[in-house]
């Protein structure tokens, strides 16, 4: 896997394309207002994004419907050195639509230990739990 980056303007903004060649913006977020997203939120909506493309998978698979997917990605930074690197994150899935409680949490499950390789990849140096709203019910 590789991507490229180019810078585009005299300060921070650069475009990034993968092997899709869809361009994304990354930004330095202390120059307002920013036209791209920063290099940690784009950590956390890769963590978003992998489980999401799981968890819809795998509830498609199981014939469940879904009417609406939303999902929060939340990180808590410390101070290492100079960097603040992610210590820990939470995601918080909004599900709706004719699901099964018990099949919701077992997709998340799933996607979180065994098949997100972008939360697998960080889970050595940060903490991420999750929870599931299913039809405007936190599901235990």
């Amino acid at each position: 896997m590789k991507v490229s980056l180019n810078r585009i303007n005299g300060n921070y903004l650069f475009e990034a394309k993968g092997a899709s060649e869809v361009p994304v913006l990354i930004d330095n977020k202390t120059d307002e207002p920013s036209k791209g997203a920063s290099p940690m939120e784009l950590l956390l909506m890769g963590v978003g994004g992998c489980s999401a493309i799981d968890i819809v998978m795998i509830l498609k698979k199981q014939r469940q419907e879904i009417t609406s997917y939303k999902m929060e990605v939340e990180g808590q930074r410390k101070e290492v050195r100079d960097a603040k690197p992610f210590e820990s994150m939470h995601v918080t899935i909004f599900l709706e639509g004719k699901i099964d409680a018990a099949k919701a949490l077992r997709a998340a499950q799933l996607s979180f230990e065994k098949y997100c390789s972008v939360s697998i990849t960080l889970e050595a140096s940060v903490k991420i739990t999750y929870s599931i709203v299913l039809n405007g019910k936190l599901l235990e």
